[in-house]
Parts: structure tokens; C-alpha cells; sequence
């Protein structure tokens, strides 16, 4: 696995546009409130299509067949003023592992066509991808992938980001719980970013990691 340079002096204070002659996917990995959707966010400073399965899962969510779906398979229980309710679906399928593989049965394939699509749309137009897709392991997508990063995060730090969402300790672990472990997704990436202190070390991890996707001439 390739570590990033050290020395912060390295890192760039612009973002150099990241545009290879092939495009590429790069899918990143860590634990729940590693700051996913930040260094998604640099890499989209590069120039790179930001494909966000949070934000997809919430438009699959909003159609009203699937609204439908959910409400037969787990009760109208985890549906309030006509919509899904998701702080009673996340305490539901976080604590029974059952009625977790019931929502993703109707979810995941809905969401994955997307992903699959906005990928293919983003290279037909040149463009590299970064996937921000929390069960990017799990769920295989990670077979759509060029290259893995793994963003390197203390558990303190996690869970402080993950404070911030109200969640206790305990539900912090509970969501981990249901995620492949620290070691696998690691095992998984070529690169690994420190996402654990200041934004500039991030940045500059980013950036060394697209420099060495570069191709020598570009």
C-alpha cells in the first residue's frame, strides 16, 4: 500500500485538474465518520465526478413505490407523513439484522443502477469518478474500481465526528459493526490518506495520490 508523503510542505494550495487520457474510478474506504464526503469533495476540486450513493439512496427513497415497498416489508412504523422515516428505519435495521437485509433488498439494486449509470455517463465524457459509497465493499461495487483509497481515521476522531451527528459511542460502534472491519477495507486500497487531523494534510494526500496516477506526461 502506498503511503503519502510526509512532509507538508509538499502540498499544493491549489487543486491541479486531474483529466488522464482514460478516466478512472477510485472508491474510498474507511469507518463510519472517517469524512468521506470531504475528501470526496477535494477530489471533485481535481476535476473528478463525485458520485454520492447517500444522496442517491435519499432520491430512491423519496419514489413513492419504493416508500410503498418498505412500508410492506417493515411496517408503518418507518414512514411519517407519507415518506420514510429515516431515524426510525436507521434504529430498526441497526439493531435487527434481518429487517436490515429486507430495506437493502429493495434498495441497493435501485440505487447500484444509478451508480452504475452515472459512472458510465461521467467517462463518456472523459471524466474520472470518485465514489463515495458507504457499503462499497460489502456490496461489490468496488469491482467498478481503478484504484482504492483508505482513509486513515482514529477511532477518537470518529467517534467525535460522529458526536456531532448526535450519535452516542454505542450507536457509533453498532454502525461499524454492520460494515466490513478496519483491517479488510484497508487490505482493500493502494493508498491510504490521513483524513485524521487538518484539511491541508488531506489535501495534500489527495493530491500526491492523483500525481502518481498521472501518466509520466501529463
Amino acid at each position: 500500500m502506498r503511503q503519502m508523503p510526509s512532509d507538508p510542505s509538499s502540498a499544493a494550495t491549489a487543486a491541479k485538474p486531474f483529466r488522464p487520457p482514460k478516466p478512472v474510478v477510485i472508491g474510498i474506504l474507511g469507518g463510519i465518520a472517517a469524512g468521506k464526503s470531504a475528501v470526496a469533495s477535494r477530489f471533485a476540486s481535481h476535476g473528478l465526478v463525485a458520485i454520492d450513493a447517500d444522496a442517491i439512496s435519499r432520491q430512491v427513497s423519496s419514489e413513492k413505490q419504493v416508500v410503498g415497498e418498505v412500508t410492506g416489508s417493515l411496517g408503518p412504523a418507518v414512514v411519517k407523513d407519507g415518506h420514510l422515516d429515516r431515524p426510525a428505519l436507521a434504529a430498526l435495521v441497526f439493531a435487527d439484522a434481518t429487517a436490515r437485509a429486507k430495506l437493502e433488498a429493495i434498495l441497493h439494486p435501485r440505487i447500484r443502477t444509478r451508480i452504475v449509470a452515472e459512472i458510465a455517463r461521467a467517462k463518456a465524457n472523459g471524466d474520472s469518478v470518485l465514489l463515495d459509497v458507504p457499503l462499497l465493499l460489502e456490496h461489490g461495487l468496488i469491482a467498478a474500481c481503478d484504484h482504492v483509497a483508505f482513509l486513515h481515521t482514529t477511532l477518537a476522531t470518529r467517534q467525535a465526528r460522529a458526536a456531532t451527528r448526535g450519535w452516542t459511542a454505542d450507536e457509533h460502534a453498532r454502525r461499524e459493526a454492520a460494515q466490513a472491519t478496519m483491517a479488510d477495507k484497508q487490505a482493500r486500497a493502494s493508498f491510504v490518506i490521513d483524513n485524521d487531523g487538518d484539511l491541508a494534510t488531506m489535501h495534500r494526500d489527495v493530491a500526491a495520490m492523483l500525481d502518481q496516477l498521472r501518466p509520466p506526461s501529463s
